[in-house]
């Protein structure tokens, strides 16, 4: 793409005061950006880390830079991306002209790039490349929860398009806390091979011992990815990482710059959710 040094780039994640790895995808697909020399500058913000969102007004001061793309690295649109983010960060709207005429542009989350698509379908090869796929089932496994079901309904219109193209024995959703649940895999497809892609941005205890706790599989944070397949309840099972620590999502990241115009959640301004409301385990 062409260069646009008068441009920068603020990617904002969840983050964690408790799981350092929460953060990292975010760090790395910074980098990526950054080395590319797209925009003038590329930096982070979190709600839960450091540097804050507070302070991410303050970021690019250098008077060159006129435009400010902010891209909320989640997976789902919903309290975060609707209320949290547009609140620190001040926006008004998809575009926000500051008091310096410094204009801020509010793009949509990485998960609804449709690309995601087809890194979900690249992860399930990569771990898996030996398998029939006409002999597979893919589970795509996000939380789960009553009080925010915006990453189950991603979740599950990832499954449907990859279903459409039919590769696969079947393609399935399953949660950590509502049925379809994760634990019980093996009861939710009859296929001899079974890939398992966490839908999240980060790898953190949800991926790395929640999850291949309710897989059943033994092992610990260092190993749990590596040991594919694992033999378990009759079937060859493949355990992958959080889809957001595909180093593509770099790519997704500068092309929801691109994709500005064309925004689903300009009306995040109306959203009133109650304090406290989304995903409380970390990011989605």
């Amino acid at each position: 793409m062409d260069k646009n040094q008068n441009a920068a780039v603020l990617i904002v994640g969840h983050g964690s005061t408790v799981n350092p790895d929460s953060s990292a995808p975010t760090w790395i697909h910074a980098r990526e950006i950054q080395g590319r020399k797209i925009f003038g500058d590329v930096r982070c913000a979190f709600w839960k880390e450091e540097p804050s969102l507070r302070d991410a007004r303050f970021f690019f001061d250098d008077k060159t830079i006129r435009k400010v793309f902010v891209v909320p690295n989640f997976i789902s649109e919903g309290y975060f991306t609707q209320a949290v983010i547009p609140r620190e960060l001040e926006l008004k709207g998809p575009v926000t002209t500051r008091a310096n005429g410094q204009i801020w542009i509010y793009c949509e989350p990485v998960g609804n790039n449709p690309i995601v698509t087809e890194l979900l379908l690249a992860r399930a090869h990569e771990i898996a490349p030996n398998v029939e796929p006409t002999e597979t089932a893919l589970l795509i496994v996000a939380h789960g929860t009553e009080l925010n079901d915006n990453s189950a309904i991603a979740a599950k219109r990832e499954a449907e398009r990859i279903r459409a193209r039919g590769e696969f024995a079947s393609v399935g959703n399953a949660y950590m806390e509502e049925p379809p649940l994760i634990a019980d895999w093996d009861g939710l497809t009859t296929a001899i091979n079974v890939i398992v892609v966490p839908f999240f941005i980060s790898d953190g205890l949800h991926s790395y011992e929640d999850i291949p706790k309710l897989l059943g599989i033994d092992g610990n944070k260092s190993d749990v990815f590596g040991k594919n397949p694992y033999r378990l309840r009759g079937r060859s099972l493949y355990y992958a990482r959080s889809i957001g620590t595909d180093p593509r999502f770099a790519d997704i990241i500068v092309e929801q710059t691109l994709n500005a115009g064309n925004m689903t959640h300009a009306g995040y301004e109306n959203s009133q959710a109650p304090s406290g409301a989304g995903h409380k385990g970390g990011p989605a």
